[in-house]
């Protein structure tokens, strides 16, 4: 019994001999599930890839969309403060301190974005302030630019018309037909600035008399030669006398679809020199044009004047281009300077139309066949009343509202390619009061390297002599 004992003892020591009793689990069992294949790392992997280049796309969208609507687009001063004289930016240097457009280059010619019908986008024009450009239509590329000018600018763009004197328009309905002028009227036509000389930008770049006329190719070199040997750089109305003839030739400006030069009946005109030595908001116009448009100044400022045209009640003018078709054996009136063929035409690379009152009723711009061609092939160029609501697309005239559009294709390298036939337009008739428009016209060859020698010619003046006279100060309020 004591043996009995004793070994009991000895188990109760051995605490590893029973073990514990087992505990009672508190709550359910875990079940295993085995994972599904929809939950795994791997698919949750592929799944963040393509959320991350979804991401990436749009916000590559969004900066093409920004770069492209100019509102990153820096302020450039127009103008040189007084007090704190700055650099002229090289997009706003004159031709004679820019560096010429070189086709070693390869050169492009910024064009702007439609992107579709209606989009509207940010665009810088003048200093501190930006204007909204709504797209109208993408055949032909228009765009529309409410405020480009306020009400009391366009105002003083009618006065300096008024001032400089308007004639009526010309009532010549063949091309061929040629109109013999005096050499004092040939003078007072050329003087655009009026100051009784001529300069050199006046002769080479803005030699236009009436409208759709040029000087011809003989005159002008004989013109330029006597300015080259004149040691003051001008000329006066009896050295132009001696060194100039008086014949005008009409160009193909403006031409509508049957060939002929179309008729403005009971408008008045006159043209505006934009340059140097001229009223201070035109030369801001030809800033704004700069701006708008981004291309070189050098280009813009050796275009033609700007031509201001008041319609009469009952004045409609017909359907046409305000450019010519491309051809190899034609030369551009504006460079033909610099050009061995007779045949000339106008380029006119864009248009800005600005509308300087707001018409009572009528004298709408209308694109016939704008995006599409619909229109009737046999009333294309009639913009009458009664043709005149089957346009396309109608533009109602409010002061200071700008137009833009090309007049040519590009050609695929970044310069001017073909007439784009869909910027054919005209004005609706003008159904009471009076409707007064500006248009600039930005001149370009679709030659490039006929327009830059073009431009190497009419850049050069006498050393020692600016490009800008001094007399030219003395009608900064004309």
């Amino acid at each position: 019994m004591g043996e009995y004992k004793d070994s009991l003892h000895e188990f109760e020591g051995d605490s590893d001999f029973f073990p514990p009793p087992p505990r009672h689990r508190v709550g359910r069992e875990r079940i295993h599930i085995q994972k599904s294949s929809v939950c795994s790392r791997a698919y949750f992997v592929v799944v963040m890839a393509f959320f991350h280049l979804y991401i990436i796309n749009i916000i590559a969208l969004l900066l093409y969309v920004h770069y492209n609507t100019g509102s990153g687009e820096q302020d450039v001063p127009l103008e040189k403060s007084a007090g704190s004289p700055r650099a002229v930016p090289a997009e706003h240097q004159t031709p004679s301190s820019t560096a010429h457009l070189s086709p070693e280059m390869s050169f492009q010619l910024p064009r702007l974005e439609g992107i579709r019908v209606g989009h509207v986008q940010r665009v810088s024009i003048v200093p501190d302030r930006t204007h909204n450009m709504r797209t109208l239509s993408l055949k032909p590329l228009l765009f529309e630019i409410p405020g480009f000018l306020s009400v009391e600018e366009s105002n003083v763009v009618m006065q300096l018309a008024q001032l400089k004197g308007l004639t009526h328009s010309s009532l010549l309905t063949n091309p061929d037909q040629e109109e013999q002028l005096t050499q004092d009227e040939l003078f007072s036509l050329l003087d655009l600035n009026q100051d009784g000389l001529l300069q050199r930008e006046e002769i080479l770049s803005l030699s236009h008399s009436t409208d759709g006329s040029w000087l011809s190719s003989y005159n002008l070199r004989k013109i330029h030669t006597g300015l080259e040997t004149n040691p003051s750089g001008v000329l006066s109305l009896q050295e132009f006398k001696r060194v100039s003839g008086g014949v005008l030739r009409y160009s193909g400006a403006a031409q509508g679809l049957d060939g002929h030069t179309k008729v403005r009946q009971r408008s008045t005109h006159t043209r505006l020199y934009l340059g140097e030595g001229t009223h201070h908001l035109l030369k801001s116009v030809r800033n704004r044009v700069t701006r708008l448009t981004r291309l070189p100044s050098s280009l813009v400022d050796l275009s033609e004047a700007m031509e201001v045209v008041r319609y009469e009640q009952g004045v409609f003018s017909h359907a046409h281009h305000d450019s010519s078709p491309t051809h190899p054996d034609n030369s551009c009136t504006h460079t033909h300077l610099a050009a061995n063929t007779s045949n000339q035409v106008a380029c006119r690379y864009l248009t800005v139309l600005l509308y300087l009152n707001s018409a009572d009723s009528g004298g709408e711009t209308s694109f016939p066949v704008a995006d599409n061609r619909t229109y009737e092939e046999e009333v294309l160029g009639d913009l009458s009343q009664q043709y005149c609501d089957k346009g396309n697309l109608k533009v109602k005239p409010v002061a200071g509202t700008a137009l833009l559009w090309y007049n040519h294709l590009s050609d695929g390298n970044g310069w001017v390619g073909e007439l784009d036939e869909f910027s054919l337009h005209g004005d609706c008739l003008v159904t009471r009061g009076f409707k007064w428009t500006g248009s600039v016209w930005v001149n370009i060859d679709p030659d490039q390297q006929r327009q830059e020698r073009y431009q190497r010619l009419v850049s050069w003046h006498p050393e020692g002599h600016s490009k800008t006279p001094e007399h030219g100060d003395f009608h900064q309020d004309l």
